[in-house]
């Protein structure tokens, strides 16, 4: 009894002597999202996240101080992305509403029983006239701005803004999916994708006659088209098509993509550019963050994204093949990107120089000089001009979440709205983590990110928590990140370190920052595993250190990082004591038909088996360590079924399991309250565990 009354006092004591904040604190920051610039008048606007409620945000030269113009109240989980700003700059169009899953349910995680929609609004930037235009996504205003074209069903629409009596009507029928609306400078014809399912077409089709036309047509994927300044051509990137194409895979190489450009009035394309054989030849799908990953500048460049140095930079050539130049030289790699105020250059983020964070650079391709526009120690992202040349951003750091914020000529920033951040908020008793290298097992080095107690002291022994990140096309920060799902993820490792853990976030191989070989690591996912060499080795660094007791080491992980944590759990519960599991894979065979309807494990059964032998469910006859089991169960990205399955497993192997199961939530949780009640439940599993 006296030994059970001295464990009781030892973990309160332990408890209070590192309580610092709450993870309701350290939650409570808005995060920004969706920052445009109008294209006249000088305003920015952006969505602010306020612990579940989501609002527009308008700020006007020359004071840009922020004014809410939207009154969405409460935690709901009701979506607003998509903000675009009419050519006067004087309304805001934007989406209020989640996608669809298979069903073709929209996400209503809080159970409203009035039902919920996806629809388009409009609002004027003074915060009048609000109202709903018609349910669709994609909206794209024509460029006099009085014709609205959006997609439903898979098709075009079009619907008047200049009369809130107008309804839509379908603008052309075709076969396929269509998307990526663009339309001509002179809003006369709309060009779109046609996605035909192992194929894909570049069209345009002419408004007032609603004809249309098929580009350049072949057996290949035809993206992201782009129109040259003058409306008369087109161009687009094409993908060749593979039959052996799958995911959770390294693709190093493949049949080349290349750029084409087309005349609109004849049709006839022609190739201008082409990817090398080998490095480089495979398309990034998720290299660029951004509009179109093809840009058309004013003065007569496309400028894109490509990976021929094992590093994704931006280049620049003419329409007729000639000029091509590197933009962004230097090892690291180019993210967010955007065309200025006069479509002359390219305003782009970049971890060139900094490579655990992400700061904001300048180039225009005629002039060729790269210029670095955002300097410190923080992290920049999702760049905007101002026709008044004025750049803004959005921005963190390591102990300051997200912000909006302008750059001044000197590179210094200046916060737009520093009073959303929480006054409960702990900035000061964050800590700032430390950039470490682990080796994983099978020698290769391995990027991670250290939290020590913030009282840290040599000789003290410490429970650990390693974080694996989701994606596995992520990169964990030395600051907040730059998306809301692992901004959360920063502020409850601080948490934790906050808690006497010491905490390792790891970026694992597969993950991005690192170079085209780093991401696509041989033999990754479901191909191998071999990000498991990474798992360990981060176990054994945390346990070889002095400072960690090496008996008390816990993973945790959402999606992929899900994954990995089932991985370490099972294949490991001799050096993982604990684990919290959230929404993770753990039969790639699964997941893969998932993302890809079409995919028959039958039909691929050599890959079905390395994938399966690559999965949690593989090993779980040697999970032995306690796990938290936590999703939502309108996951649209990892199916639910793949707990239940997993908890069967668990059951019938007597490994003892928690779970939190969230209702009508989907994958990147849209309740602030489930938030919170994960992370509070993911803490105590841990002390529960760590802290005896």
């Amino acid at each position: 009894m006296k030994k059970h009354y001295f464990l009781l006092f030892a973990l309160i004591f332990t408890t209070k002597s590192f309580a610092q904040f709450s993870i309701e604190q350290v939650l409570s920051a808005s995060f920004p999202t969706e920052l445009k610039a109008s294209p006249v008048g000088n305003k920015v606007a952006w969505v602010f996240n306020q612990q579940g409620s989501r609002n527009i945000f308008v700020a006007e030269a020359p004071e840009f101080k922020p004014v809410k113009i939207t009154n969405y109240e409460s935690d709901n989980g009701q979506e607003i992305n998509s903000l675009t700003f009419t050519p006067d700059g004087n309304s805001i169009i934007f989406i209020r509403g989640g996608a669809n899953n298979a069903a073709g349910e929209i996400p209503n995680p809080m159970q409203l029983q009035d039902g919920v929609e996806r629809a388009i609004f409009i609002v004027g930037t003074d915060g009048k006239n609000l109202r709903k235009v018609v349910n669709g996504t994609y909206p794209k205003i024509s460029p006099k701005g009085e014709t609205l074209a959006y997609l439903s069903g898979g098709q075009v629409f079009t619907i008047r803004l200049d009369s809130t009596k107008a309804t839509g009507k379908k603008l052309f029928q075709s076969r396929g999916t269509q998307n990526s609306i663009r339309w001509s400078p002179d809003g006369m014809q709309i060009a779109f994708v046609s996605s035909r399912g192992d194929h894909s077409f570049i069209g345009v089709c002419e408004v007032t006659t609603k004809s249309i036309k098929f580009l350049d047509m072949s057996v290949d994927g035809d993206i992201d088209p782009v129109w040259s300044p003058d409306g008369k051509s087109l161009a687009f990137i094409r993908k060749p098509f593979s039959k052996d194409a799958l995911i959770f895979g390294p693709e190093r190489e493949s049949n080349p993509w290349s750029i084409r450009v087309v005349d609109v009035q004849t049709g006839k394309g022609r190739e201008v550019w082409k990817a090398k054989n080998g490095r480089g030849s495979a398309f990034f799908e998720n290299g660029f963050i951004a509009d179109n990953r093809l840009f058309w500048t004013a003065d007569n460049y496309l400028v894109f994204g490509y990976e021929g140095d094992g590093w994704h930079h931006l280049y620049c050539i003419s329409p007729d093949g000639s000029n091509l130049k590197l933009l962004s030289p230097n090892d690291g790699e180019v993210e967010y990107a955007t065309l200025s105020a006069d479509k002359k250059s390219i305003i782009y983020n970049s971890n060139i120089g900094d490579i655990d964070r992400r700061h904001l650079w300048q180039v225009s391709p005629s002039g060729g000089v790269t210029k670095q526009i955002s300097l410190g120690q923080g992290i920049e992202w999702s760049p905007v001009q101002l026709p008044n040349g004025q750049v803004f951003c959005l921005r963190s750091d390591a102990r300051t979440p997200a912000r909006p914020c302008s750059i001044q000529a000197d590179g210094k920033m200046k916060d737009l709205a520093f009073e959303m951040i929480s006054s409960e908020f702990p900035a000061s008793q964050l800590v700032q983590p430390q950039a470490v290298t682990i080796t994983a097992t099978d020698g290769m080095k391995i990027p991670a990110q250290l939290f020590l107690p913030k009282n840290h002291k040599a000789g003290d022994k410490h429970p650990a928590a390693i974080f694996f990140h989701g994606g596995s096309r992520r990169q964990m920060l030395l600051g907040f990140n730059y998306s809301d799902y692992y901004h959360k993820a920063y502020a409850m490792n601080q948490y934790l370190a906050s808690q006497g853990y010491v905490v390792l976030a790891v970026n694992y191989r597969s993950g991005i920052g690192y170079g085209m070989e780093f991401r696509e690591a041989l033999n990754y996912g479901a191909t191998g595993a071999s990000e498991y060499n990474d798992v360990v080795g981060a176990g054994l660094f945390l346990k070889n250190r002095e400072d960690v007791d090496g008996s008390k080491i816990g993973l945790w992980g959402g999606s992929y990082g899900g994954y990995l944590t089932a991985l370490g759990l099972a294949k490991a519960s001799d050096l993982f004591a604990v684990g919290v599991d959230i929404h993770g894979v753990h039969d790639w065979n699964t997941t893969t038909k998932n993302f890809i309807p079409s995919y028959d494990a039958n039909k691929r059964s050599e890959w079905a088996k390395t994938a399966y032998e690559s999965s949690p469910m593989f090993f779980v006859n040697t999970w032995k360590s306690p796990v938290l089991l936590i999703h939502g169960d309108d996951d649209r990205n990892v199916p639910f079924n793949e707990t239940v399955i997993l908890a069967e497993a668990l059951r019938k192997n007597n490994v003892y399991f928690e779970q939190l199961i969230f209702p009508d939530e989907v994958h990147g949780f849209l309740l602030h309250k489930n938030w919170v009640n994960a992370y509070k439940a993911s803490a105590e599993f841990f002390d529960r565990y760590l802290k005896k």
